[in-house]
């Protein structure tokens, strides 16, 4: 069996792959976000209870997918509502 020497710069290497891939990691789940969201993460993201979701879709508020008994949202019409209600907006949507 062969020994095999590790140098100061053999590891200097080896941590700037290791960075390189933990900065990946984290930056590609934001980059690769799904595009349907259930109800409990929709109430998660807007801070709403299950009732008041309930209200958004059947005033037309908030646009959904039923599929059997699962109820679907998209990501991005959700981002968007949540944009509509940043301050200094002139026209915000209200729920």
């Amino acid at each position: 069996m062969a020994a095999e020497i590790i140098t100061k710069e053999d590891l200097q290497v080896f941590k700037a792959e290791l960075l390189q891939a933990i900065r990946d990691i984290i930056v590609s789940p934001a980059t690769s976000q799904k595009k349907w969201v259930k109800s409990y993460e929709v109430r998660d993201m807007l801070g709403i209870s299950p009732g008041t979701l309930q209200n958004m879709r059947v005033n037309g508020t908030i646009a959904y997918s039923k599929i059997g008994g699962l109820i679907f949202y998209d990501y991005d019409d959700i981002l968007g509502l949540m944009e509509g209600r940043k301050k200094g907006n002139p026209n915000p949507r209200m729920f």
